[in-house]
């Protein structure tokens, strides 16, 4: 599927991974990656994989999908696991209080549904099993410094093929709210002090200008965006 750059005017071709990630997008967001051609911002949003978008001559040849399986409303029935499955999930390692909280709330606000674990090796277990698109780790998560926290030496060890998925989060008293450089060097996305925790919300709409950007790993398809 084609779109054009409405900068350069240049063909792009959106890969299926990208298209997969605008299917998910929430009605009224968009989605920006950068031209190849002339790095200006695309702004891609879920109409633009809509019926009889890209270049097909014969709009009669779209099959509209089927209607779904409503089985279960007879029945009074459903999973569970069916409704969720789909909702983006972030893991919240802190302890149980006002700061987990206010950061439960803050990711709950922008679509996220959270995820706990009170101990580090839950907390992996987790990760072997759930594709999370946020961690958020807090520095007194375990004892010692960040340096000999086991969980966050599993997120620096991780392959980048899963880690550019994750938008990994570190919240602490020695953290600089903001300081992408000490995120960096922490190996993560970004970094939070607790007294900003109550502007948690606020600081993730500045860290990350639209809500699609939280998956980051679309970014990496732009390779693959024009043929």
């Amino acid at each position: 599927m084609n779109i054009t750059c409405k900068n350069c005017s240049k063909k792009l071709t959106l890969s299926n991974k990208i298209r997969k990630g605008l299917k998910q997008l929430a009605p009224g967001r968009t989605l920006r990656l950068p031209c190849p051609h002339c790095k200006e911002a695309v702004v891609l949003s879920s109409n633009n994989i809509g019926p009889n978008k890209g270049n097909d001559p014969n709009p009669s040849s779209v099959k509209p999908p089927s209607p779904p399986d409503i089985a279960w409303l007879k029945e009074g029935t459903f999973e569970e696991e069916e409704v969720v499955e789909d909702i983006p999930q972030a893991l919240i390692l802190l302890r149980a209080g006002k700061k987990r909280e206010g950061i439960s709330k803050a990711i709950e606000s922008i679509g996220y549904q959270a995820s706990f674990a009170e101990t580090s090796q839950e907390a992996i277990e987790k990760m072997q099993f759930v594709n999370f698109a946020g961690v958020i780790l807090h520095s007194d998560f375990e004892a010692g410094s960040m340096e000999q926290s086991s969980f966050h030496q599993f997120m620096r060890d991780m392959p980048m093929s899963k880690r550019r998925f994750i938008f990994y989060i570190l919240v602490g008293t020695e953290f600089a709210t903001l300081y992408d450089l000490e995120a960096l060097a922490s190996s993560a996305n970004l970094v939070v002090n607790d007294r900003e925790i109550p502007e948690l919300l606020t600081i993730l709409r500045k860290a990350i200008p639209s809500y699609e950007d939280l998956f980051g790993p679309l970014m990496a398809e732009i390779s693959a965006y024009s043929r």
